[in-house]
């Protein structure tokens, strides 16, 4: 009688465990079946972070193979078109005051750490980059910069649309780039049809000259505002500064008894920051030579601030909005 009531209550106990594992079983598969699934492009999300390079292998202008952060983030910055990194919101970490102050974009660099010209290298240090961008070309100067961090040599001269792309490579913007440049050449096309339409008249040309200290006279050519100017709807270079261009030259240092073979229909004259320059300029255009010019008896001579003639992309984009003042108001003040 103890044995069955004892064999009873042990089947009792089974009983119990049983019921207890199967609604147990139950709500587990109730509660997975009723828990959202795993989400798709969150774990794509993490795969893709997960299998993202962190790093990626350039060559420079220079020929320098250099293994740089995919998406860098501290740039230090060392040359003329800083510009072209703001079209594309980029705020580099330093760069050289000598390359900015004066510009249109100057006061939208506050935050940011002037290294000096030359470059200082303990100034680069304290800043920590995570890469250096210089024109420069000594190697000397690119070897020191290189211990500090990756460092790529960029031809700051090079077209606008070829800068830009590269700038978009370099910081992970290429969208950024092609959408910038889309937009800049639509208001270019616009900027001259409305020129030719207004007073422009085909086949014009135009001379762009600057004073240096030294009493140097310059022609510029591929470079700064003569970049605008000189485009396939735009101003003709005159034969001599087309010899220039051809060249590959940004620019050429002439006599002033070259003036009648340089001069075109319009002259631009880049106004110097230096006083010495701007004596020279003030004389030149006093000279019987300067009297005599075609572009001077029309009354089409233009001044502008030098540092409005910036190849940057944020100073292009400025300058062909401001270009149709300049040339009704004959001169432009610098913004």
């Amino acid at each position: 009688m103890f044995q069955i009531k004892r064999l009873g209550a042990w089947l009792g106990i089974f009983v119990l465990l049983s019921s207890l594992l199967t609604a147990c079983g139950a709500s587990s598969e109730g509660s997975a079946a009723n828990s959202p699934a795993p989400s798709t492009t969150s774990a794509q999300s993490e795969t893709n972070q997960a299998s993202a390079p962190k790093e990626r292998s350039m060559t420079d202008a220079v020929g320098h193979q250099v293994t740089i952060p995919a998406s860098p983030k501290r740039a230090v910055f060392h040359g003329e078109s800083l510009g072209d990194l703001l079209a594309l919101g980029i705020m580099p970490i330093g760069a050289a005051s000598a390359f900015y102050e004066g510009t249109i974009f100057e006061d939208k660099l506050t935050s940011l750490t002037d290294v000096g010209f030359p470059i200082h290298f303990e100034k680069v240090l304290e800043l920590d980059p995570d890469l250096i961008l210089i024109a420069n070309t000594d190697e000397k100067i690119y070897s020191e910069l290189s211990k500090i961090a990756p460092t790529l040599v960029v031809d700051t001269f090079a077209p606008l649309d070829e800068r830009l792309r590269l700038m978009g490579d370099i910081f992970d913007k290429k969208e950024e780039a092609e959408q910038w440049l889309t937009d800049y050449h639509a208001k270019e096309q616009q900027l001259w049809e409305q020129l030719h339409s207004a007073e422009i008249k085909p086949g014009e040309t135009a001379s762009v000259l600057t004073y240096y200290p030294g009493n140097r006279l310059f022609v510029m050519a591929a470079t700064g505002f003569s970049q605008i100017l000189y485009q396939e709807n735009g101003f003709k270079p005159t034969p001599s500064i087309q010899t220039v261009l051809d060249a590959g030259n940004g620019f050429e240092e002439i006599s002033m008894e070259l003036l009648p073979e340089v001069a075109g229909d319009r002259i631009f004259i880049l106004t110097p920051i230096s006083e010495d320059a701007v004596q020279s300029t003030n004389e030149m255009m006093k000279s019987r030579l300067w009297s005599d010019l075609p572009a001077v008896k029309n009354g089409h001579v233009y001044q502008l601030p030098i540092r409005l003639s910036e190849s940057d992309a944020t100073t292009r984009e400025y300058i062909i909005q401001q270009l149709p003042e300049l040339l009704n108001n004959k001169k432009l003040e610098s913004k």
